[in-house]
């Protein structure tokens, strides 16, 4: 079910992108942006590895440099039927973990130092086959298809501006562009969102099934609530919030409307379903 709503929300966000490439900028234009996003997103797609783990100072270790958690990681990366990525720790105390890479046989699982002190092995189990779900799930190229659909449609709404409107003279009306270009783009972030937190769903399940579990996933996630808001990244803000999405739980967590531009559901919803699929309920 989550699969098919991931694909029907990359549906929507593409049908959006034509619709507006239409009115603003004509089927030229709409290819144009596309291209350019397509084109930017490519190449963070391609080096994402590299890129995140750089600007993260992350270190990549041996079995014989950290035989518990190499061993932890080879071990769930045969139960998923996944090559053996590579393994990092990021020198940090906020507690936290992210996959990245563009397929599973190049892929990398990266662990801050906090999250090593703050769950038992059984927890950081849990973590590590969430992570493990996404590779094996290729979410990396979901988000970056997601992500250049949205940041076409943002390019479209230039292109529109730059040009003086659509098609016919149509997207010439000053209120019509502003309105455009606030709600246009705002649309597209929902949706992507929407996607992320959907994706986060379909790993937390597929992590209950690659660790054995339901329950070490589940624990982590309420000992990485306790911690939440109390400790980031030492990074610029800028740099924590292109890589939240990233991340098993997002350094930007809040309640209201704020749920709708969070990059993951609400810890509360994802343990209650992990808890559900404990019963067999799911």
């Amino acid at each position: 079910m989550n699969t098919i709503k991931s694909v029907a929300l990359l549906a929507l966000l593409s049908g959006l992108f034509i619709v507006i490439g239409g009115m603003i900028a004509g089927q030229n234009g709409a290819l144009i942006a596309l291209g350019l996003a397509f084109a930017m997103n490519f190449a963070s797609y391609w080096w994402s590895d590299k890129l995140v783990l750089s600007m993260y100072k992350a270190k990549e270790v041996t079995y014989e440099e950290a035989p518990e958690l190499y061993g932890d990681v080879q071990e769930l990366a045969t139960n998923a039927g996944l090559p053996m990525p590579k393994v990092y720790i990021v020198p940090e105390q906020a507690p936290n973990a992210f996959a990245t890479g563009r397929s599973p046989s190049h892929s990398a699982v990266a662990v801050t130092e906090g999250i090593m002190k703050l769950l038992p092995r059984d927890e950081l189990r849990g973590v590590l086959a969430h992570e493990l779900a996404h590779i094996k799930n290729r979410d990396i190229l979901t988000g970056s298809i997601a992500a250049a659909i949205a940041t076409g449609i943002t390019y479209l709404i230039y292109i529109g501006m730059f040009f003086g409107g659509g098609r016919d003279g149509r997207g010439s009306n000053p209120v019509a562009m502003i309105a455009m270009l606030i709600l246009a783009p705002l649309a597209a972030s929902l949706i992507r969102m929407a996607i992320s937190r959907t994706r986060e769903y379909e790993a937390d399940k597929g992590g209950a099934q690659i660790c054995g579990n339901p329950h070490y996933l589940a624990n982590a996630l309420r000992s990485l609530a306790g911690y939440s808001g109390r400790g980031r990244f030492n990074v610029s803000e800028q740099a924590a919030d292109s890589t939240a999405h990233m991340m098993i739980i997002s350094p930007m967590l809040g309640g209201g409307m704020a749920k709708l531009f969070s990059t993951h559901p609400p810890m509360e919803e994802r343990i209650a379903r992990l808890e559900n699929i404990a019963m067999g309920r799911s």
